[in-house]
């Protein structure tokens, strides 16, 4: 049982919004400025899951978060996608030409560029969070400062919005995932995805055998992401998220999988069904 999550950011940041969502708002939350944090509070026992963007529709994968997984032997247990609108706020009574400087997040800002091209005479400064630049404006009494987040940072830190859905793409997505210590304990006939992470040899056509293993097995493959191997230069391991109709399809392909590639590992078999 989830009683408490980790999140990168404070209330009224997108990952407390999925919080709220995956868990019809039936969980403590405890609020980091950073993913390593997060993780840390994670593995140390003081939460019970945490919640990681791990891809958005306009940017991509977030590498970082895919290693942070990884390295410290994390399980994926579910996911929620999030449309993603960004709202131009700052302190009343002012106009987007009083605004001299925007603090945000650096996915924020680059999923932003078009709509400060043209403004031209605003400074984007990346920041740790969307929210809690937010919060920083409303304690300070900021002016001038303008800061990128979600309507519901707005109305609980009193902030004014003068921009609505300012990214570049209107229809703007991300893939939060929700991670514990342990393995879920979703019955086998509810799982229908799975995100696996393996090595190859560096040899033509290792890549084309294993994805052949999956479609024999009937698993779709819907995210395939490489990771640099630090320690071994211009070597990687793969990330892949794969679904299926039939569980005993993907174990199946998951038996031969674990033969043929190297360092096979599953970080998470999971539902769309919320825990």
């Amino acid at each position: 049982m989830i009683k408490s999550v980790a999140i990168q950011g404070v209330k009224g940041s997108n990952h407390y919004i999925v919080s709220q969502q995956y868990f019809n708002n039936g969980v403590s939350v405890m609020e980091c400025l950073t993913f390593d944090e997060v993780v840390n509070n994670l593995i140390t026992k003081k939460c019970d899951a945490a919640i990681m963007a791990i891809e958005n529709s306009i940017a991509g994968s977030i590498i970082p978060n895919y290693a942070l997984i990884d390295g410290q032997n994390l399980h994926i247990v579910g996911e929620q996608y999030l449309d993603i609108q960004h709202n131009l706020m700052a302190l009343s009574g002012q106009s987007i030409k009083d605004i001299k400087e925007v603090y945000s997040h650096p996915m924020a800002l680059l999923q932003c560029k078009e709509f400060f091209k043209k403004h031209p005479h605003i400074k984007l400064v990346e920041d740790k969070d969307t929210a809690e630049v937010a919060q920083r404006i409303q304690k300070g009494q900021l002016k001038n400062i303008g800061a990128i987040a979600t309507e519901m940072a707005a109305d609980i830190f009193e902030v004014e919005i003068l921009a609505k859905s300012i990214q570049t793409i209107k229809h703007n997505e991300t893939r939060f995932v929700i991670v514990k210590r342990t393995n879920s304990e979703i019955p086998e006939n509810q799982i229908n995805k799975a995100s696996l992470k393996f090595e190859l040899d560096h040899k033509r056509g290792s890549l084309a055998t294993i994805l052949n293993v999956m479609s024999d097995c009937k698993l779709n493959l819907t995210k395939i992401q490489s990771l640099p191997k630090i320690e071994t230069p211009w070597k990687y391991a793969f990330f892949v998220d794969v679904t299926f109709d039939e569980y005993e399809d993907y174990t199946k392909a998951k038996s031969i999988m674990n033969i043929m590639a190297q360092d096979f590992k599953v970080l998470g078999e999971y539902t769309n069904a919320k825990l």
